[in-house]
């Protein structure tokens, strides 16, 4: 059998663990080597200057694109890294669609970043196919999209904004972080390219920061691999050795934590502080048709608003297991405050437009027990109305 004929469970494992041929060793060995010794003037071997392509490195790229589905991965130094390489395949002059509620650095970095290279931007929501449609001008040339998206969850239908942008000559770029691979694959759905913040659910440990790239086809990846190896911002072969350890538990991490975050978001709706609760996973929420046609799981993260900032201030103080930060997808389930944290770049104006009220609050669900968690929110909500009575 080959890699692609396994499921997910199996090819995590089958695409990590790569022993070594020299040794028999069963983990992929750390290159931790700038440079490679030639055998002569006129016989360059596979590899020359790390920057340009590592051992290490290549395991882990081999793995993401296997395990997404497509021609060739990527491995850079943040998520951002990335994103923004993914960018740069754009040129002077060039137009990018950008989904309405799209993660704060994403924000910046079209907002703040591409102006300044002569390449223009719009945001729209994307699973409004007219406004969809209406955003397209002639020199339009990608489709940015995150789904479900951050913090709000909203989800975006890729097959319908594949159909569209196609049909205008455009790509389309889809941010895979909040489920990835495991849970959605969105080149199988049409997309061109995707993206993950490897920080999160892949490494899953909170302890390196990382970006992956993948691409459909081989053009686009030659370019990709261009702009990664001239500016230069590839993952340390070390962190890629830690990523690849954290991509091993990927499946069983992601499917236990999703399954925790939809007892939690069932239970949050009967809870009277919450206003409001956005998870895919929820029956009555809007997209839950979309995301299950594209998506076999909602995902481990969910937001919920406790309507006000107040609430959202003593309910953090109040909090025993969650850990009050930024980031998501670590074994340790993180409560985050949009607001102030990932989405602290855009104005109240700007964030309440995209549903980010200020007592929104996004939690990353992790491998603790989920009564414990259940049993933590309840005391912490309850001192909250003891105060409100």
């Amino acid at each position: 059998m080959s890699h692609s004929e396994f499921s997910d469970a199996t090819k995590v494992i089958k695409t990590t663990t790569k022993p070594d041929p020299a040794t028999g060793a069963l983990n992929t060995p750390i290159q931790l080597s700038s440079t490679f010794v030639q055998p002569d003037l006129d016989h360059f071997g596979k590899y020359d200057y790390t920057r340009s392509g590592n051992p290490t490195r290549d395991v882990l790229e081999d793995s993401i694109a296997a395990l997404e589905h497509g021609t060739r991965g990527f491995a850079f130094a943040t998520g951002m890294a990335a994103i923004s390489t993914a960018f740069l395949t754009l040129h002077q002059g060039d137009h990018v669609i950008v989904t309405k509620d799209v993660y704060g650095g994403t924000f910046r970095l079209v907002t703040q970043i591409l102006p300044n290279y002569g390449i223009d931007y719009t945001f729209v929501d994307c699973g409004d196919k007219a406004a969809l449609e209406a955003a397209f001008k002639p020199n339009t040339k990608v489709v940015y999209i995150e789904t479900p998206s951050n913090p709000t969850l909203k989800v975006t239908a890729i097959r319908q904004v594949v159909a569209v942008a196609h049909a205008h000559d455009a790509l389309v770029f889809a941010d895979n972080t909040f489920m990835t691979p495991i849970f959605q694959k969105p080149l199988d759905l049409g997309a061109d390219l995707v993206l993950h913040s490897g920080t999160k659910f892949l490494a899953g440990h909170s302890d390196i920061l990382a970006g992956l790239i993948v691409t459909k086809t081989k053009k686009l990846g030659d370019a990709v691999y261009f702009i990664q190896n001239a500016m230069g911002a590839t993952l340390g072969i070390s962190d890629c050795w830690l990523l690849l350890r954290g991509i091993k538990t990927l499946g069983v991490r992601v499917k236990a934590e999703a399954d925790s975050a939809l007892t939690l978001a069932k239970w949050f709706q009967k809870q009277p502080l919450v206003t409001k609760v956005n998870y895919p996973g929820l029956a009555d929420f809007d997209g839950h048709d979309v995301q299950f046609s594209q998506a076999t799981s909602g995902g481990a993260v969910l937001s919920f608003d406790v309507g006000s900032e107040d609430n959202v201030r003593r309910l953090v103080q109040d909090l025993k297991i969650p850990v009050f930060s930024v980031s998501l997808g670590a074994v340790e389930t993180i409560l985050s405050y949009p607001p102030k944290m990932s989405h602290a770049e855009m104005s109240a104006e700007e964030r309440h437009a995209c549903g980010i009220s200020d007592g929104l609050l996004r939690l990353s669900v992790g491998v603790e027990d989920v009564d414990d968690l259940k049993a933590d929110f309840a005391q912490a909500f309850a001192k909250i109305e003891q105060l409100q009575h």
